[in-house]
C-alpha cells in the first residue's frame, strides 16, 4: 500500500471518528437538557451539585475577579493618564468587566475547577463500571449524572458571574480611588452610566451559554473515559482544553451576534 493511500485512509478514519464524536455529544447535549423537564427529577443530586459548583467556588472567583479588577483598573489609570483622560477609567473598566472580562472570568475559573471535577469524576464512575450498574438497575445516566450536572451550571455559574462582576469593580474603586487618587464619586458616576440594557444583557446572556457548554463538554469527555488511570487524565486535560476553546470561540460569536441585534455599530 503506497503512502498516500495510507495517509487518505488515516485521514478518512479520523474524519469518521470525529464525525461520530460529534454526533454522541450533540445527542448527551440534547438529552441533557430535554430530560430537566421528565421525571424523576432528582432534586437531592442537583442541590449537590449546585453546592459544589457554587460554594466550592466562591472564594476562587471572589480571589480573581478581585485582583482582575485592580489589574485592570491600573493599567487603564495608567494609559489614560498619559492622554488626559483619567476621568475615563470608570467607564472602561465598567463596561469591560460587565460585558467581557466578567463573565470570561468567571466562566474560565469555573472550568478549572468544577469542570475538570465533572470529568474526573464521570471518567472515574465508567472506569469503575459504576455507570454500567446504573444501567442494570434501569436507571438512566444521562438522566442521574448529566441533567444535574448542566442546570446546576446554568444556574451557579450566573451567579457566580454577578458577584465577580461586583469584585472586580470594587477592586477598580480601590486602585483608582486610593492609588490613582481619582473621585470615588465620578468612578461610581461612570459606572450607573454604563448599567444599561445593552450592556447587562450582553453580560447577562453569555454565562447561560458558557455554564451549558462546560458542562456537556466535561460530562461528555468523562463519560467517554477508557484506559485506565492514563485515560482519566486524558479525559479530564480534554475536558478542560476543549470547555476554554468554546468558551473563547463562542464569546466572540455571542459578541458579534449582540452586537448586531443590540443595533451597535462597528
Amino acid at each position: 500500500m503506497s503512502l498516500g493511500v495510507r495517509l487518505r485512509s488515516v485521514i478518512m478514519n479520523k474524519l469518521k471518528e470525529l464525525i461520530s464524536d460529534l454526533q454522541d455529544f450533540y445527542l448527551l447535549s440534547f438529552r441533557g437538557v430535554l430530560n430537566i423537564f421528565k421525571r424523576p427529577f432528582y432534586l437531592k443530586d442537583t442541590i449537590e451539585q449546585m453546592d459544589y459548583a457554587g460554594a466550592g467556588s466562591f472564594f476562587i472567583i471572589f480571589i480573581v475577579s478581585l485582583f482582575v479588577g485592580m489589574a485592570l483598573s491600573l493599567q487603564l489609570s495608567a494609559e489614560l493618564s498619559r492622554l488626559g483622560m483619567k476621568v475615563y477609567t470608570g467607564k472602561v473598566v465598567g463596561i469591560s468587566v460587565i460585558r467581557e472580562l466578567g463573565p470570561v472570568v468567571a466562566a474560565l475559573v469555573f472550568t478549572g475547577r468544577v469542570g475538570a471535577g465533572m470529568a474526573s469524576e464521570l471518567g472515574l464512575m465508567v472506569l469503575g463500571h459504576q455507570v454500567d450498574t446504573l444501567r442494570v438497575f434501569g436507571v438512566d445516566p444521562v438522566k442521574k449524572l448529566v441533567t444535574p450536572r448542566i442546570v446546576s451550571s446554568i444556574i451557579m455559574l450566573p451567579a457566580l458571574t454577578i458577584i465577580g462582576d461586583a469584585v472586580s469593580l470594587f477592586g477598580g474603586y480601590y486602585i483608582a480611588v486610593f492609588v490613582s487618587n481619582q473621585s470615588g464619586a465620578l468612578y461610581w458616576s461612570s459606572i450607573r452610566e454604563e448599567l444599561i440594557f445593552e450592556n447587562v444583557f450582553s453580560g447577562a446572556i453569555k454565562p447561560f451559554v458558557f455554564g451549558y457548554l462546560i458542562a456537556c463538554i466535561c460530562c461528555y469527555t468523562g463519560l467517554s473515559t477508557k484506559g485506565g488511570a492514563t485515560g482519566l487524565r486524558q479525559s479530564t486535560t480534554k475536558a478542560v482544553v476543549m470547555s476554554i476553546i468554546m468558551i473563547i470561540v463562542s464569546d466572540f460569536v455571542l459578541t458579534r451576534i449582540l452586537l448586531y441585534v443590540l443595533g451597535f455599530s462597528v
